[in-house]
């Protein structure tokens, strides 16, 4: 759980032609994650075509699925073998030809439907123009002595058109509203030039197109409609015929194609990813995890026979920023893997911090956010959260029930502190306590993130980065003896001549290792080494000062408790209740979301910045795609 599995490093060969079986049988065991590697030796990448011709009888199947209303979901043979490149061609040029024939249909199809989207357009404008109450054929004929026009305009602006309209002899009449705007003929005497156009323009009027259809009669026009309606319904009967008949036709070999397909995909993943191989040589290359060693191995002999070679290593220092990472965990933690996976994924080798960001998080949200009934609320409001949003409802529960548990160590039930007994105190009973403890915690988890970061950098190869460096071993001294020597300056004490002399001790260690490490002229080579050196301590201490804001949240938690509390007692009994109700609701929604922000902000920048790279690459390897029931959609 804190760190990734080992894994093994690969290289198969086997015969160009058994390429696609072998590929089937690493994806079946769904343990080997291939890798692009460049060999000179190798130049060549035996399944190129091969991946080529599964991209277009892919790209084809999935086309036909879709258009001819086809869904897939079939089970694998145990005994199943990947198709050769001749086999896939051949189903690569059946799927062309059927696509033709479903795409014929599917084309039917879009053609109905845009006349039933033109349909609805006429029925729509047909049902507004039976408000009118007139003859369109009538009232819009060209020839006419009478200037009529039909548009919208919004409400807010018909008193004004009208009265302007007036003024020119034409008159508004409204036949129907509808979001804002207002439906209305325009109609006056017809003139030459343009007329009223621009008074028109400037009022926001639009005109309403009447088709060709509906310039007659209106019973014409309705019967028109009824006749496309039915028409349409008949098409779409017949095309719903012919994809049954495409499903009769072509669904035992589209079937079979999704199987062959399922079988290639593998083959065609592992050249992209880089098969190389030369002449009648193929040559796999990618990363296994070690106690799936002997299984792979096993499988490869039983199948093989010895027609082939495998060669295994372990990773290489120099190489372990590019070995996937093969992470796993427990049900319960997976639901904080996005906020971790929102920073970055683990390196190989590097510490996995998903659960002591769990802990971590939970933990400095309950502290900030100490409250029995407010951390209620948001156990039940986020016990409401399914979908895309269930892993929020895991970690929103998790969260409230920590802010549950330090309501009842602050004795805070909605801000009330006398309902119950608290098991230790009120935040605001002690305010220096509070922020002393805060500054405590933020010295162990800062002390716990050098510790993180120098087994990450051994881990990594770089022993003396570990040890001198300042994010490492160095730094964890300079830290300890700074903070125990302002502890007990603080305390009266005094910072003591030997904490002193380990802290410049580990800063002149610090700082030789910054100079060594630093390639540049002498001038530029000492300020680089004075600027790192600096750094490192002071973000030390600011890093830690961050962590104040663990005890400022608490307190302000209880301040605008005391504050709604005040605005209620000058208030009537239904409006000190009101008062109380909306405070909580502010408190909860504004307040916690802070909280959940601040605790996260910690997490980041506080911590994950100082041991966590993030820049690591997830185990991929290869699968079988397992999925294809084949049925009809209506």
């Amino acid at each position: 759980m804190f760190r990734a599995r080992p894994l093994n490093h690969v290289t198969l060969w086997c015969l160009a032609s058994e390429a696609p079986d072998v590929a089937l049988l690493l994806a079946s065991h769904g343990v080997f994650d291939p890798v692009a590697e460049e060999d000179a030796v190798l130049p060549d990448n035996p399944a190129e075509v091969y991946r080529d011709v599964f991209l277009e009888a892919d790209a084809r199947l999935s086309r036909i699925l879709e258009q001819c209303g086809m869904q897939a979901e079939v089970s694998l043979p145990a005994d199943a073998v990947a198709p050769s490149l001749a086999e896939l061609q051949e189903i690569n040029d059946w799927l062309r030809e059927t696509w033709q024939v479903c795409s014929r249909c599917k084309e039917s199809e879009l053609r109905v439907e845009e006349d039933r989207r033109r349909l609805a357009g006429l029925k729509e404008t047909y049902a507004r123009l039976q408000r009118l109450n007139l003859d369109p054929s009538r009232l819009l004929r060209p020839d006419s002595l009478l200037d009529a026009r039909l548009g919208q305009v919004p409400s807010a602006n018909v008193r004004r058109l009208r009265e302007a309209l007036a003024l020119a002899g034409y008159v508004l009449s409204p036949f129907d509203h509808a979001e804002g705007q207002t439906f209305a003929v325009v109609a006056g005497p017809r003139r030459e030039g343009e007329g009223i156009g621009g008074l028109l323009s400037q009022a926001g009027w639009r005109e309403l197109p009447v088709p060709a259809e509906l310039q007659t009669h209106p019973e014409a026009a309705r019967e028109y409609i009824e006749q496309e309606e039915r028409r349409l319904e008949a098409a779409a009967g017949i095309h719903r015929q012919e994809r049954v008949q495409n499903m009769i036709q072509f669904g035992e070999r589209v079937r079979d194609a999704s199987i062959r397909l399922a079988l290639a995909r593998p083959l065609a993943e592992a050249a992209g990813a880089g098969l190389r191989g030369r002449r009648h040589l193929a040559v796999f290359k990618g990363w296994v995890p070690r106690r799936a060693m002997d299984a792979v191995r096993a499988a490869l002999e039983e199948r093989f026979h010895g027609r082939y070679w495998m060669a295994v290593r372990e990773p290489a220092r120099d190489e372990l920023d590019r070995v996937p990472s093969l992470l796993s965990y427990p049900r319960w933690l997976r639901p904080f893997l996005p906020l971790v996976r929102s920073y970055g994924v683990p390196r190989y080798g590097e510490f996995d911090p998903a659960l002591l960001f769990a802990i971590a998080y939970v933990l400095l949200f309950g502290a900030m956010f100490g409250d029995v009934g407010h951390g209620a609320v948001i156990m039940l409001l986020a016990s409401f959260l399914r979908g895309r949003w269930n892993w929020l409802r895991v970690v929103g529960m998790t969260a409230g029930a920590a802010s549950v548990l330090f309501g009842f160590i602050y004795g805070s039930v909605f801000g009330y502190e006398e309902w119950i007994h608290p098991l230790w105190q009120s935040p605001l009973h002690d305010p220096g306590h509070m922020l002393a403890l805060a500054v405590g915690v933020g010295v162990g988890f800062i002390c716990l993130t050098l510790v993180l970061n120098t087994y990450n950098r051994f881990m990594a190869g770089r022993p003396w980065d570990a040890l001198l460096g300042g994010g490492g071993f160095a730094g964890l001294v300079l830290y300890l003896a700074m903070a125990s020597g302002l502890y007990s300056l603080f305390t009266g004490d005094g910072f003591g001549s030997g904490k002193g002399a380990v802290a410049t001790a580990a800063l002149l260690i610090i700082a030789a290792y910054t100079w060594a490490e630093t390639h540049a002229k002498p001038g530029e080579r000492a300020l680089i080494t004075v600027i790192e050196t600096l750094e490192t301590a002071t973000n030390l201490f600011a890093n830690t000062l961050s962590f104040l804001r663990v005890a400022a949240f608490s307190l302000n938690h209880v301040a605008l408790a005391l504050a709604v509390f005040t605005l209620a007692a000058g208030m009537s009994v239904a409006g000190h209740w009101l008062t109380i109700l909306l405070g909580n609701v502010v408190i909860i929604v504004l307040e916690g979301g802070i909280v959940a922000i601040q605790a996260l902000r910690l997490m980041y920048y506080e911590g994950f910045s100082r041991f966590f790279s993030g820049s690591g690459v997830e185990f991929s390897p290869l699968r079988l795609q397992r999925g294809v029931e084949l049925g009809v959609r209506s």
